[in-house]
This record gives C-alpha cells, sequence and structure tokens, in this order.
C-alpha cells in the first residue's frame, strides 16, 4: 500500500469551525467572539500522542453556518485520505452539519464542542475532545456526536436547549433534516 495512504489511515484530521469551544472574551467589546481554534493547544496540554493533522476550516458560531459552509465541510472531509475525522463544531447546528455530511458515513466521523469555551477553567472541552478521539478510534464508519460523556448516533440525537444538553431520540425512524 501507498506510504502516504497508510499514513492517514492512522493519523486522525481534526476539523476546526469554530463554536463556543473556540470562542475569547473581548473586554472592549464586553463580548465572546470565535477566534483562532485552540485545538492544537488542548491537544499539547493533555499531551496526546497519537498523530493528528488539524485543518481550521471556518471560525464561525454555528448559528450563522449556511449550506455553502457545510458544504466546504463536506468538501474538506472528501479532499483527505482521512478515515477517522474529528469535527470541532458549535453545538446549536451540530445535527444539522452531520447530517450535510451523511454521505461521507465511509469513514468514521465525530463531531464535538463544548458548552462553555475552552479557555475557561470550567469547560467540558478537553473531555469532550478527548473523548472525540477515543470515539474516531473505536467506532465503525458513520457519524457520530460525542457531548455530554455519551457518543450518539447523529441522526438520532438533539440538542435539548432548555436543558443544555444533547438527548438521544427515542426509538423510530431515524431523524433527517432540521433539529428538534
Amino acid at each position: 500500500m501507498n506510504e502516504i495512504f497508510d499514513k492517514a489511515l492512522d493519523e486522525i484530521l481534526i476539523l476546526t469551525t469554530g463554536g463556543t469551544i473556540d470562542k475569547v472574551y473581548f473586554d472592549a467589546k464586553s463580548s465572546y467572539e470565535v477566534g483562532s481554534s485552540i485545538v492544537g493547544s488542548l491537544l499539547e496540554q493533555a499531551e496526546v500522542r497519537h498523530p493528528c493533522k488539524i485543518v481550521e476550516v471556518l471560525q464561525k458560531d454555528s448559528l450563522e453556518l449556511n449550506d455553502q459552509n457545510r458544504a466546504l465541510i463536506r468538501d474538506t472531509i472528501l479532499d483527505h485520505a482521512h478515515r477517522q475525522i474529528v469535527i470541532t463544531h458549535g453545538t446549536d447546528t451540530m445535527t444539522q452539519t452531520a447530517s450535510a455530511i451523511a454521505d461521507c458515513a465511509d469513514r468514521t466521523i465525530v463531531l464535538t464542542g463544548s458548552l462553555a469555551p475552552a479557555r475557561f477553567a470550567m469547560t467540558d472541552a478537553m473531555f469532550n475532545i478527548g473523548m472525540a478521539l477515543a470515539t474516531v478510534q473505536s467506532k465503525e464508519s458513520g457519524v457520530y456526536i460525542v457531548m455530554n460523556g455519551t457518543v450518539f448516533d447523529a441522526n438520532r440525537v438533539h440538542k435539548d436547549k432548555k436543558k443544555n444538553a444533547f438527548i438521544a431520540d427515542p426509538p423510530g425512524p431515524a431523524r433527517k433534516g432540521p433539529e428538534h
């Protein structure tokens, strides 16, 4: 087999798209905005030894993502030979992006994010990224969402905004289309 392709099979591709995980507080504006991705720093801090390639695709709040942005995420996946992919993403429209990349399910793709910026001392970001890295290495091909200490089938989950948590959908046909 081709040496480059062999490496791509082992290396995890991490696509960053923005979201709360990458938000930065600006005192002068008294607001939070999506900044440069902090994922590389988090991996270094956690002393992750598994080979990863980080590609910054977007720097947007997920509420600002549109169909063109989701097509860019999909195209970025297809432009790489990697079979294991983690996508950091804002939580509000994560399931919509999962639906938009569903046809890439010949790979193992895990979307994750955080409910508080990674730059905060009290955040779920490091845990979620660690769990996503473990999930992408251990699950069969498909699209998954990892949040709240749980691995979800991306077509059977929604974000409950009142509880600020991801909830598995009841048994039955898989959800398709916009979030609940």
